[in-house]
């Protein structure tokens, strides 16, 4: 059976799932070059199915994520919502948009509205040849837990499977249970006292991008004063708190405004607070809510294998507390489980639903995406514009030769093999570095990527080393950097790559299995200097998507402060 996966909002995505395994995704981010794009994914739709030769007409199912997504948004128009969002007229027209929907709903006009807005969504589809009966919706937060579950594949046990994002369907979390082909919905928490919202509105306030830039509040948290976080963690605590009768669910206190209506509450709460004690308390806060949830949620079923999707665990360090906990014997985040891996998780709950899971396979590497040919990267070479003098010469294997480069202590950018999927470069769309150097942070923050400089970067490491680096008593798999991890006495060897306040690391385990060719090339830099892991970050300029075809590759080189580029077998080199 062939599914199609799409996810048509925020962070647009197209998957094929076909025979129980994915056979191509990709991020229409990458091919129109618009961090997160949303709306339908035309071209990832048009690129999948080049990618597997499949035609619309051999498409069994489509499985769309969310029977309601919202209006598309720029970032522009994303930040204009966030600083309007409790202006007068907002709110008026808001309300009575509530008050006229209420009534709607219960009124059998309700369905005819809401499959119209469906079948708008969907004719792109139906133009593209994809038959209307074929088409079907899958609750948000359900594609999410599915990813999840289904992905783990974790099928001889029972499986807790929570999730939390800010918002999908009228829900933001959802406590489930997992036992074969089935998935149980226990408890949901509805949108407006979602804390995804909350840590997305403290983003804004902080001047910077909701729903992108989280994850720089969660790098910067640790350099916080303790006791200013712990102000700001109490005040959000007081806020935010968890439902006396059922504890598995949490709940606004009285005085709390919806949670994505919150901008004049919260700007009054935070307003002359220190920036990194803000960072550092919302970062606090929802580690603290996210653990006892979990806690609590063991206690209540009394299943210990734990499966997380959702985009608020993105957040590494609340999955390392989580790992960490003794309640949990396993745990599975489904890696890069923003709602672009909703394109994935619609997928998995209609082929579970329709096939059964037999034929379901667990989830290996992302490299789900377009490659080249050097014959196409030397195409790309002879017809770009170089602002700079460069040289190129073809080398294969070019591996050996990027080992030594960065045993040298060059930065190298390396583009290889299938695009990796999701917000995480492994290695072959990634900028390397030799990890024990720690002038390389700046290099690559001021030259390349125009970074904050609090925050850390990540490592790639040898599978067959990684307790050299990572303390690991429960040896959770870590292929994919979406957990962290205490480092080892040997810290020092990939300090570049950890995370300097507390010496933890977010890791990438390379197998040669998954990437015979990164394998390798990290074995030789291990040869030459004994290390088995070398720095990795993602390869685009700040606020772009990772690069996709060679054209982008060779863009970012030139435009940055890049000097070397390994691009399939071939080596550029600014003179």
């Amino acid at each position: 059976m062939k599914v199609l996966g799409i996810n048509d909002g925020h962070n647009a995505a197209a998957c094929l799932y076909d025979g129980g395994r994915v056979a191509a995704a990709v991020q229409e981010e990458r091919l129109r070059r618009v961090k997160n794009w949303s709306g339908m994914p035309v071209q990832a739709i048009r690129k999948v199915l080049e990618l597997t030769g499949t035609s619309p007409s051999q498409i069994d199912y489509v499985a769309m994520n969310g029977h309601h997504v919202a209006f598309p948004m720029t970032r522009e128009q994303l930040m204009h919502e966030y600083r309007t969002i409790n202006d007068f007229g907002v709110t008026l027209r808001r309300t009575v948009r509530r008050v006229v929907k209420g009534a709607a709903q219960l009124t059998p006009l309700y369905n005819f509205y809401r499959s119209r807005q469906q079948l708008g969504r969907i004719r792109p589809l139906i133009d593209a040849g994809f038959p209307r009966e074929r088409i079907t919706f899958v609750d948000h937060h359900t594609a999410h837990a599915a990813a999840a579950y289904y992905g783990w594949a974790n099928f001889h046990h029972d499986v807790l499977v929570l999730t939390c994002d800010g918002a999908g369907d009228g829900v933001c979390a959802t406590v489930n249970v997992a036992r074969g082909a089935t998935l149980n919905r226990l408890h949901t928490i509805k949108q407006a006292d979602s804390i995804g919202n909350v840590y997305a509105m403290v983003t804004y306030l902080m001047g910077m991008v909701p729903l992108e830039h989280e994850y720089k509040l969660m790098g910067l948290a640790p350099y916080a004063d303790p006791r200013g976080a712990d102000r700001v963690f109490q005040e959000l605590k007081a806020a935010i708190r968890f439902n006396p009768a059922n504890p598995l669910v949490w709940e606004r206190a009285p005085g709390c405004p919806e949670t994505y209506l919150s901008y004049r509450f919260f700007r009054q709460m935070l307003e002359r607070q220190r920036f990194d004690w803000i960072a550092g308390g919302v970062q606090r806060f929802t580690e603290y809510m996210l653990t006892e949830w979990v806690r609590s949620c063991v206690k209540a079923t009394g299943v210990r294998q734990v499966a997380l999707g959702g985009g608020v665990f993105m957040n590494v360090k609340v999955n390392k507390l989580i790992m960490e906990l003794p309640e949990i014997e396993g745990l599975f985040v489904y890696p890069t489980c923003g709602d672009e891996t909703n394109a994935m998780g619609a997928a998995y709950a209609v082929y579970a639903e329709r096939a059964g899971i037999e034929s379901m396979a667990p989830l290996r590497d992302l490299y789900w995406g377009p490659e080249f040919t050097d014959e196409d990267v030397e195409s790309a070479l002879r017809q770009f514009t170089f602002h700079s003098p460069v040289h190129y010469e073809r080398i294969n294997p070019i591996e050996p030769r990027v080992a030594a480069l960065l045993a040298d202590g060059h930065v190298v950018a390396r583009f290889k093999g299938k695009e990796e999927f999701g917000a995480r470069a492994l290695g072959n769309r990634s900028i390397l570095a030799n990890p024990k150097d720690p002038a390389v942070i700046r290099q690559i923050n001021e030259a390349i990527k125009a970074r904050d400089f609090w925050m850390p970067f990540a490592a790639s490491i040898i599978a067959e080393r990684d307790r050299d680096y990572l303390v690991n008593p429960k040896n959770i798999p870590s292929p994919y950097m979406i957990l962290s991890f205490d480092t080892t006495a040997r810290w020092s060897e990939i300090r570049a790559g950890i995370h300097p306040f507390d010496r933890t690391v977010r890791p990438q385990a390379v197998s040669a299995d998954w990437n015979p060719a990164y394998h390798a090339l990290l074995r030789e830099f291990e040869r030459l200097t004994g290390i088995g892991a070398v720095l990795n970050t993602s390869f685009n300029l700040h606020g772009f998507p990772i690069v996709s075809r060679p054209e982008d590759a060779l863009d970012v080189f030139d435009r940055s402060g890049l000097t070397r580029l390994a691009i399939g077998n071939w080596l550029v080199s600014k003179q």
